[in-house]
């Protein structure tokens, strides 16, 4: 399908795009003009070219219909119906599996996310996990090398548009937080249209706590900062209910944020990032989601909202009504995922790090996260810059890793499981008897179709000496109890993909004992058992 505009001709316009553009106002963002059309509601480009502003509005209403008709269908990311520890998007299972960068590709205006999406593209990953523009860090701010998060001067955009009154703590003007700076919506809709032209779903992070005293300096919402005067309190009382005018801000916000992206299908909303630190209370939280669920109680299929829970782990015993996706950071091990077991909603964990830089640390942290049953994992990858938009950053001294080798492994992690019904497997680390030499290993059952298995060297933590602990050419004994059936075992390769090793067994009694024997190894691999039809 061809689109044109007006008299000029533009790129050949997909089916996808067609499908789920967005409308607003007078706006299809598949597009950056106003009004797109395909070539079959023209009949031929010289008639079109001098039709009538009465006939382009009407077949322009049309396709905004068409639009919105299309997205009544349940395209939108929303929890899988047979498993809601998994997502449906697009009317596919999906899992949602990245590396992405250090949350400011909006707020940072030197950030290019079409690169960005691109190099997620190419892996095959389809997350990025995106903060709104409320909170901004300085260079110094965790010891992160050209963080994205970090904006040179004169480079930050937030979406409150600046006064004519001097001052801003980070320079430049005050901030009026009345008045919504339309750059940044614009942006902020670029993205977003960027994202779903290469397969991404946005977590958009609405807010996050201000860690340090010179984080709330540079917030717009601090009432240094705007000419409001709006947010004369302690950075520890900002996510709280004890400041209206300050709370009126932040609901204003979420409404705005809410109704302009309430066409993407490549979206939900987290409440605030790490609200365990800084203050931030629950009842805050809560309020923020009611407003979510008001502002969207006329869709019919709402975006998903998440909230982070924890570093590590923590029993959820109430969650908050309206929260689908829980996150968490820093899983290792993915105990977590266990102990709640008996939440309604995806696990994910939203953020990793502050465990070296080695690719085999977030490639085996991903492997175990999803083997427990997790449907959401993005590794925080430092390789990302505003000069180097495609992850070729290497010299970073960031608390974390990230490089183009680790998207590829994760990408190989997001393709193994695809490629049997994820969406019906359990965890099930029973079927291992044993392992020899010892590894850390973990199981999944998909009933009638496969086991699936992954090992790797025992990792701490965070491993003082990770090269002494490094495995090469390893060969491991596994002692299975499957199902009774035959099974063609695949041994893959966690760095590129291939599959390094094959044989045939069979299991003749319930819960009786398979062995089989690896082919030599270095540090992890994964192991396939396709369960083989009787005819």
């Amino acid at each position: 399908m061809s689109g044109i505009i007006g008299t000029k001709e533009l790129r050949p316009v997909t089916d996808r795009e067609m499908r789920l553009a967005p409308f607003f106002g007078q706006r299809i963002p598949c597009c950056s003009a106003t009004i797109l059309l395909p070539r079959e509601a023209a009949m031929e480009k010289t008639q079109f070219r001098y039709a009538t502003s009465k006939t382009l509005w009407l077949v322009f209403l049309l396709c905004a219909s068409i639009c919105h008709a299309q997205r009544a269908f349940g395209q939108r990311l929303q929890l899988h119906p047979d498993n809601s520890r998994c997502f449906l998007w697009r009317n596919e299972p999906t899992l949602l599996i990245t590396s992405g960068e250090h949350y400011g590709a909006l707020l940072n205006l030197d950030f290019d996310f079409e690169a960005y999406f691109d190099e997620l593209e190419h892996h095959g990953l389809n997350l990025t996990r995106t903060f709104s523009g409320v909170y901004l860090e300085n260079p110094a701010a965790f010891n992160i090398t050209n963080n994205t998060l970090a904006p040179a001067s004169g480079r930050y955009l937030a979406p409150w548009a600046r006064s004519d009154q001097a001052g801003y703590n980070a320079g430049g003007n005050k901030f009026d937080l009345m008045v919504w700076d339309e750059a940044y919506f614009e942006r902020l809709h670029s993205l977003m249209q960027s994202a779903d032209r290469h397969g991404v779903v946005v977590e958009l992070t609405l807010f996050c706590p201000m860690y340090r005293d010179e984080m709330w300096h540079d917030s717009p919402m601090n009432h240094i900062n705007n000419v409001n005067g709006i947010g004369n309190c302690e950075r520890t009382d900002v996510y709280t209910l004890a400041h209206s005018s300050l709370l009126d801000v932040q609901l204003a916000l979420t409404r705005k944020l809410v109704h302009e992206l309430r066409d993407y299908d490549n979206l939900y909303f987290e409440i605030c990032n790490e609200p365990y630190f800084g203050g931030v209370t629950k009842d805050w939280q809560n309020r923020i989601v009611e407003e979510i669920l008001q502002e969207e109680s006329s869709l019919e299929v709402p975006h998903l909202i998440s909230m982070n829970i924890a570093n590590g782990r923590e029993r959820v015993d109430q969650p908050i009504h309206g929260i689908s996706i829980f996150n968490f950071h820093y899983c290792v091990p993915p105990d977590t995922i266990a102990l709640n077991s008996h939440l309604k909603g995806v696990i994910g964990e939203n953020e990793t790090g502050f465990r070296g830089h080695d690719d085999l640390l977030y490639r085996t942290e991903g492997w175990d996260f999803m083997f427990a049953g997790g449907g959401l994992y993005n590794n925080l990858d430092y390789s990302f810059s505003t000069d180097h938009p495609r992850g070729t950053f290497r010299e970073f001294k960031s608390p974390g890793g990230g490089s183009t080798e680790l998207r590829t492994q994760l990408g190989i992690l997001k393709d193994f499981l695809e490629d049997v019904d994820f969406w019906r497997a359990r965890p099930d680390n029973s079927l291992i008897d044993s392992v020899t030499p010892e590894h850390a290993v973990s199981a999944m059952h998909i009933p009638g179709q496969a086991v699936i298995a992954y090992l790797h060297t025992p990792l701490p933590n965070k491993p003082k000496d990770l090269a002494a602990l490094r495995r090469r050419g390893t060969e491991a004994k596994l002692s299975l109890r499957l199902p009774p059936g035959d099974y063609l075992a695949q041994w893959i390769s966690t760095s590129d993909g291939s599959v390094i090793g094959e044989t045939r067994i069979t299991s003749t009694q319930q819960n009786g004992s398979s062995e089989i024997v690896s082919p030599k190894f270095d540090d992890d691999i994964a192991l396939r058992l396709l369960q083989q039809s009787n005819q």
